[in-house]
């Protein structure tokens, strides 16, 4: 039997010490090194495991974003605006004058992240406009890999400071998938908001991929600007203490320009009585500095201030002639633009911080610095201004004297102020119209300085080549020594829409343009260039005016007439049918269609897919963080009721339930122990106060209000009926009004247990937190059911606890 047992040993042995060579055994890519069952006669190879370091001499990329911003503003350009930053950039770098974007923010940030048309990119328009087509879902689809993915797989550090428009509405949530999120569209770090605008005071941040609050208030000198330059410069210190050798891409986005226009009172004072003149004069005089710079040819002239006939015309962009206003909208207006200039000065000065520590540290000489604007100035204010923009987006109208009462403020935390649309036509001079018209050069000719010391033998030059914002992606990839992959994750790629303009580095200033061809399409509005050629057609933006099958086209030679002032459509019939027929091509290749001019209210309001379904009730808890406005409970424009089961000890106070900010929501809270309901509604006072006629005594109770809607104003908004309850008593009622469509595009959440941000009611300081007491729970219902009933059930959620 000893030999059966020495086989038995020999035969385990070779089954269990021989390596098995499978027949389908995973391969490494790349793996050159020898696998054995002892490391000890292994092989390693590092080379498919280490992480790639960028090209020699790769420069680091500080890219500036601007919003809302017209050639005619900044001083570089010849504008009024002092922004010594851009100027010291301006000097030791390239202008451009001819360099083009969407006409609308996320769509020019998408095509800055992936260097593809943004129909391409599945963004329309802004990503609140999201209206289930492949062009317009709101979402960057797998054939488009962004910038900051390439970078970053190429041994770069890749940042992303301030503002992000380009998160689907629906994700903007605490529980939400981050998929869409900076940190996922390769960025390592991000540090802003999420929306398509905050308030510069209070704003909404996140941090990577959480929710934060801010971390001090403007009692102590908060301000976004400060606070995101402060962000900036401390990850790049961060980056420098570890990882020295590895270049950086920072995508740097302040809340500046866009509205709200928010500057402590010392840096609009800068400006007093620079455009006291008025819009008219300043639009003059501007075109006029453009030219004796170089910025235009001799002989531009400057367009009409309403250039579309008024049957087409979007009444809330008319501009009112400066010498038709009373004195007090003179007064009003100038200030305004006032606050907007030293809003952008101080921000710039917040680059400055950032560019300085990179002079300081020796950074500077190999750092390509692009410093622009994401589209033209902003006509959001209306003819009237704001000292609430959310006016615009509820499509409710402004008033005079109610704005009049915060001239001295204006700029400050008790405004969410934007300008008239005289100073958008000002500050997008010499061009037709502003921000939102991708048919006119006023909405898509924007600011762009480029600096790099190291790489750009020129200094302080002009450049005239024709661009756009999809050019900036290829442009940065050859100076970076990367390409884009024309495979990303299995996934085949849409091939670049731009061209590079680093051959312009070295060019003449009027050398050729190697740009081809580019459509324009936005909220209805429409064009092409091709060759020094340009088509538009007559449109408004949100406008609902529809009948694009019978648009008038015009035509321009933008070689000659930069301003596009000469329609030569009438002279050049078979050029126009060619450009015409251009842009249906174009159209047809980058998913444009179908166009949509729908109004802004009728657009923001549309439901669109969540991962949570849509009901009739939502039940909110303390201790959570603010939920967003796009997947919070929808109450606009219905009856709905609010109930909160809430233990309550003597001296209890504080806020219960909050959604929207002092410029427009609603709030249930305890204060000197009675019950109040506040709606503010769009920040116009007096605010609309609910207030208990009795004092609430410790004890358990089911709180509430509930809204009766019975009719609907002139200007959409809804008119009903209030109750505030304390269990099934009416403690206090009467008439209310709400609004047409969201609080804010700020993003103030809904809160339970305290007030984020800013305070809905003046009749308590932010956060306002709850004390004396425990809140069980919120549920907001907009169901068709009597409170009493909605009362007696949650009286009977409050035994089960």
């Amino acid at each position: 039997m000893t030999w059966i047992k020495t086989f038995a040993t020999a035969a385990l042995a070779a089954i269990y010490l021989t390596p098995a060579i499978a027949q389908d055994a995973p391969t490494v890519d790349g793996f050159n090194g020898k696998i054995e069952l002892d490391v000890r006669d292994s092989t390693p190879d590092w080379t498919p495991f280490t992480p790639k370091r960028a090209p020699d001499g790769a420069p680091n990329i500080l890219f500036v974003l601007y919003d809302d911003t017209g050639l005619g503003a900044w001083s570089p350009y010849g504008g009024r605006i002092n922004m010594p930053t851009m100027d010291r950039l301006a000097a030791e770098g390239l202008t451009y004058t001819q360099w083009h974007t969407t006409a609308l923010c996320s769509p020019t940030r998408s095509t800055l992240l992936t260097g593809r048309n943004h129909h391409l990119n599945g963004m329309a328009s802004i990503t609140e406009t999201a209206d289930g087509f492949p062009g317009a879902n709101g979402r960057l689809p797998d054939q488009v890999t962004t910038i900051a993915q390439v970078l970053r797989d190429n041994g770069y550090s890749t940042f992303w400071i301030g503002k992000n428009h380009n998160v689907p509405e629906q994700d903007v949530a605490p529980g939400a998938s981050r998929a869409e999120w900076p940190t996922q569209q390769g960025f390592d770090r991000f540090y802003g908001f999420l929306g398509g605008e905050t308030n510069n005071w209070y704003p909404d941040l996140v941090e990577d991929n959480h929710f934060i609050e801010q971390p001090y208030g403007p009692e102590d000198g908060y301000h976004l600007s400060k606070d995101l330059a402060d962000k900036a410069i401390q990850m790049l210190r961060d980056k420098n203490a570890t990882n020295p050798s590895k270049p950086f891409y920072m995508w740097f986005n302040p809340g500046a320009n866009h509205a709200p226009h928010h500057v402590a009172a010392e840096w609009a004072d800068k400006y007093a009585g620079a455009f006291d003149e008025g819009y008219d004069v300043y639009r003059e005089w501007v075109t006029g500095q453009m030219i004796e710079k170089g910025i235009l040819p001799e002989g531009t002239v400057n367009t009409a201030l309403n250039p579309i006939p008024e049957d087409m015309a979007n009444p809330a962009d008319f501009v009112p002639p400066w010498d038709s206003l009373n004195d007090d909208q003179k007064k009003l207006f100038s200030r305004m633009a006032e606050v907007y200039a030293g809003f952008s000065e101080y921000t710039d000065a917040q680059v400055g911080r950032i560019v300085d520590y990179l002079d300081e540290t020796g950074q500077l000489e190999n750092t390509v610095i692009l410093y622009a604007a994401d589209n033209g100035a902003s006509g959001e204010g209306t003819p009237n201004g704001s000292v609430n923009e959310n006016k615009f987006f509820n499509n409710y109208p402004d008033d005079l004297e109610e704005n009049m009462k915060y001239l001295d403020v204006i700029g400050g935390p008790d405004t969410y102020n934007h300008y008239p649309t005289g100073w958008a036509a000002a500050f997008s001079a010499p061009f037709k119209m502003f921000k939102r018209y991708a048919n006119y050069a006023g909405g898509t000719n924007d600011p762009l300085v480029i600096s790099w010391p190291k790489g750009i033998e020129a200094r302080g030059e002009i450049r005239h080549q024709y661009h756009h914002s999809v050019d900036i992606v290829p442009t940065l990839l050859e100076l970076a020594g990367v390409e884009m992959p024309e495979v990303y994750n299995g996934v085949e790629q849409y091939p670049l829409s731009g061209v590079s303009m680093a051959y312009s580095f070295d060019a003449e200033p009027d050398a050729p343009t190697q740009k081809d061809v580019q459509y324009f399409a936005m909220l209805g509005t429409r064009g092409v260039w091709k060759d020094g050629w340009k088509a538009v057609a007559v449109h408004s933006p949100l406008s609902g005016k529809s009948g694009f099958d019978k648009d008038v086209w015009e035509l321009y030679n933008v070689e000659e007439d930069r301003s596009e002032s000469n329609d030569l459509a009438q002279e050049n019939p078979e050029k126009l049918e060619e450009m015409i027929a251009v842009w249906f091509d174009e159209a047809d290749k980058n998913l444009v269609l179908p166009l949509d001019d729908r109004s802004a209210a009728e657009i923001l309001t549309i439901e669109r897919p969540t991962e949570e379904e849509i009901r009739d009730t939502y039940v909110y808890y303390p201790n959570t963080a603010p939920v967003p406005e796009g997947v919070a409970v929808n109450i606009r424009g219905r009856s709905y009721k609010i109930l909160a089961n809430v233990e309550i000890e003597e001296g209890a106070k504080g806020v219960i339930f909050a959604h929207g900010s002092r410029f427009g929501g609603h709030s249930l809270f305890i204060k000197e122990s009675k019950l109040y309901y506040v709606y503010n509604f769009l920040g116009i006072q007096p605010e609309q106060v609910f207030e208990s006629n009795v004092e609430l005594a410790p004890g358990k109770y089911t709180l509430g209000m509930e809204f009766e809607k019975t009719d609907q104003g002139e200007s959409g908004e809804t008119l009903g009926n209030a109750k505030l309850y304390i269990d099934d008593q009416v403690v206090a009622e009467g008439e209310m009004r709400t609004q047409p469509a969201k609080f804010t595009l700020s993003g103030d959440g809904l809160c339970v247990g305290y007030d984020s941000g800013d305070a809905v009611s003046a009749l308590y300081e932010t956060p306002g937190e709850f004390e004396g007491g425990t809140i069980q729970g919120v549920a907001v219902t907009v169901s068709g059911e009597a409170y009493e009933n909605l009362e007696l059930e949650a009286k009977r959620i409050m035994k089960l606890q």
